[in-house]
C-alpha cells in the first residue's frame, strides 16, 4: 500500500484475513481503482501512538476496510483506531444554552 511505505515512511502493510477478504469483494465489484485512506492513531506517523518522531521501516496492520462508493475512495483501519459514528438529525449541542445568570443548561 503506497500510503503507507511512501507516505508515512512503512516497511510492510499486514492485512487481516477479513481485511483480505474484503480487498478481494472490492476488486470484484469494480472498486479497485479507488483512493485509499488510512483511519490510525493521530499520535503518531505509526499505528502505535507510543512512538514518537519519524520512523521508518515498522508495520501497518490493517484490520478491516470500508467502502465509502459514493465519496470514491476506501479507508482502511488501522491497528486498534475506532472510527467515530455519525451525529443525529438534532446534534445535542443544540439543546445547550445559558440562563439570565450565565449558567449552563440542557447538559443533563
Amino acid at each position: 500500500m503506497a500510503v503507507a511505505e511512501v507516505g508515512y515512511g512503512a516497511g510492510s502493510v499486514t492485512l487481516s484475513e477479513t481485511a483480505k477478504q474484503q480487498l478481494q469483494q472490492f476488486k470484484a465489484q469494480g472498486y479497485d481503482s479507488l483512493a485509499v485512506c488510512l483511519a490510525k492513531t493521530p499520535l503518531s506517523v505509526s499505528t502505535n501512538g507510543a512512538i514518537k518522531g519519524a520512523p521508518h521501516g515498522f508495520d501497518v496492520p490493517i484490520r478491516e476496510l470500508k467502502l465509502c462508493a459514493g465519496a470514491g475512495f476506501i479507508y482502511a483501519l488501522c491497528g486498534n483506531v475506532m472510527t467515530m459514528p455519525g451525529l443525529p438529525e438534532k446534534p445535542a449541542f443544540m439543546n445547550l444554552d445559558l440562563d439570565d445568570e450565565g449558567n449552563i443548561v440542557g447538559l443533563s
